[in-house]
């Protein structure tokens, strides 16, 4: 199986991964949502691309780890990336595959925006979606081949809080990609617990060689 992978001409869109989770405190009023969520929004790819300005890659990495440890709700987007197998699956399964699908997403995530060219990223609007939910809008600035390109990212609100829970770029949803690879690969393998299972084997050999490729550089 060929998992979502991002290519060069990808790699703005997987840095996403690093801006999911933040909390923020206080009522949410919705007249405000947009205005706070673009807030929220340029903050978290400020702090993103300053850690990856770090010239040194061994650090770098270990600023990547660290950011994705922080700010990454991992088992909502590993469960949601289940899909409608979530509920086939049994609660042991969903012990494994959390913490499972956190060392691959770091893994991923690391290994394409370690060569991460200087480019930054503007806020350019929002459109409210309801009560809870807003697209921010946002444009690469700066790089030779993606100055311009536009990264949309989907917040939500829930308890006086925002979360990043998906983004797109090039009309292509992140999350929502993942998902549909991973629930091809679950039915091709049985579906149910069985093709759970598999899913899971197939993390564990893909995070184990990422692990080994990492003590190797």
């Amino acid at each position: 199986m060929t998992f979502l992978k991002f290519t060069r001409r990808g790699v703005v869109a997987a840095i996403a991964g690093f801006a999911a989770a933040f909390g923020v405190t206080g009522a949410m009023a919705e007249d405000d949502l947009a205005t706070q969520a673009e807030a929220y929004v340029q903050s978290a790819l400020d702090e993103v691309v300053t850690a990856l300005s770090i010239e040194d890659e061994a650090t770098k990495r270990a600023k990547l780890r660290e950011l994705v440890e922080k700010y990454i709700d991992t088992r909502r987007v590993a469960l949601s990336t289940l899909g409608a197998y979530r509920r086939q699956a049994t609660p042991e399964q969903l012990k494994e595959f959390v913490p499972l699908f956190k060392e691959y997403a770091i893994a991923l995530y690391e290994d394409q925006i370690i060569n991460y060219g200087g480019e930054s990223f503007e806020v350019t609007g929002s459109l409210v979606r309801s009560a809870r939910d807003v697209i921010v809008n946002s444009k690469v600035v700066g790089g030779a081949e993606f100055d311009g390109t536009v990264v949309q990212w989907r917040v939500y609100a829930r308890d006086g809080a925002l979360a990043v829970v998906d983004v797109g770029a090039e009309n292509i949803w992140l999350g929502v990609e993942q998902r549909s690879q991973f629930s091809s690969f679950i039915a091709n393998n049985g579906g149910g617990q069985r093709g759970v299972q598999a899913l899971i084997a197939d993390l564990q050999t893909r995070v184990a060689s990422a692990e080994t490729a990492g003590d190797a550089s």
